[in-house]
């Protein structure tokens, strides 16, 4: 819901701002935010970064947090923000994808159904009648902001047992910083005090804690389901770009999203299951006890939930699941 809200809010922010700016600005907003709410953060909830995790937290930052918002806000500016928002519904199967493809998650034949169903709403949204070149320039920029996303999604699930707070902070501020800078170098000015506190405040919601509970959702779920949860932003931006920007949405546009709703709700809805062994394995994570955390612990260990480096024993059970940091385990 931040991260669909976020859209058309700015695409309303757009014209005080030039592109870089407002994609640097949004990821600022998110860094200074969680900056500022760090102090009240319980100390041991969280496993911090660690310094191999420099080279996935640097492919994030160019793809999600520099590729990804500069192609959203190129599309913005030559779409409808209510089909911009569905258009990037597009990122769900591109993260399903990538994920099953490259990192070794599974889909059941029904789940596959549902991803093809958000793409065929996808295609339906971008294909008809639009505005000539400028219709098809801002279709593919979308599109890439939802593959650069996919991407960032997949990155992101390797870094999802780590504190999401530290991770999101350190990403917006250098995206934000790199992007800002890119910006005053082209020349583009500071907006006015009024859209630069509106862009700082949604890109602290709409960004900063969005990716914080994206993060966690990627730690329990997985990627692949986590993308179709949140594939229903998109729907949220189509709703809110009516009062927002005063748009309409066409039947075309209604169609494509109810195409869409379908197949978001065919992933939802699929449960799984079997017989899975788990390797012993030796790592650090934010956990309480339960079936797979079955330890001691040191005195002045912080109470649950809690982070500290842990081992898992060899164990063989069957139960339904989720691709979580468990069960990231081949079919």
């Amino acid at each position: 819901m931040l991260f669909g809200v976020s859209t058309p809010l700015a695409k309303l922010l757009l014209p005080s701002s030039g592109t870089f700016m407002l994609a640097g600005l949004l990821y600022l907003g998110a860094g200074i935010g969680l900056t500022a709410i760090a102090p009240f953060r319980r100390v041991g909830r969280e496993a911090p970064l660690q310094r191999g995790d420099l080279p996935t937290l640097a492919a994030m930052v160019i793809a999600g947090g520099i590729a990804g918002p500069l192609l959203l806000l190129a599309g913005l500016a030559r779409l409808p923000g209510g089909e911009a928002s569905l258009l990037l519904n597009l990122e769900a199967p591109f993260t399903i994808g990538i994920a099953v493809v490259f990192f070794g998650e599974s889909l059941a034949r029904r789940e596959l159904l549902g991803a093809a169903a958000v793409v065929l709403g996808g295609v339906i949204l971008a294909s008809g009648a639009g505005d000539g070149a400028m219709h098809v320039l801002g279709a593919l920029a979308v599109t890439g902001a939802g593959l650069a996303w996919a991407l960032d999604n997949n990155l992101s699930q390797r870094l999802s047992l780590r504190d999401p707070v530290s991770v999101t902070r350190v990403k917006a501020l250098v995206a934000g910083g790199v992007n800002v800078g890119v910006a005053l170098a082209m020349g583009e000015p500071l907006p006015h005090a009024a859209s630069l506190a509106g862009a700082l405040a949604t890109g602290f919601l709409g960004y900063g804690v969005s990716i914080v509970l994206h993060l966690l959702a990627l730690r329990q779920v997985g990627t692949a389901r986590q993308a179709a949860y949140l594939a229903t932003a998109p729907f949220v931006g189509a709703l809110a770009s009516v009062p927002v920007l005063g748009e309409r949405l066409t039947w075309k546009d209604v169609g494509a999203g109810l195409i869409m709703a379908a197949g978001v709700t065919v992933l939802v809805r699929a449960r799984h299951g079997h017989r899975h062994e788990h390797a012993a394995v030796e790592h650090e994570h934010a956990h309480v006890h339960d079936e797979h955390h079955d330890h001691g612990h040191a005195e002045g260990t912080p109470p649950e939930p809690h982070s500290h480096l842990h081992l898992h024993e060899v164990l063989a059970h069957d139960h339904p699941h989720q691709p979580d940091l468990h069960h990231r385990h081949r079919h």
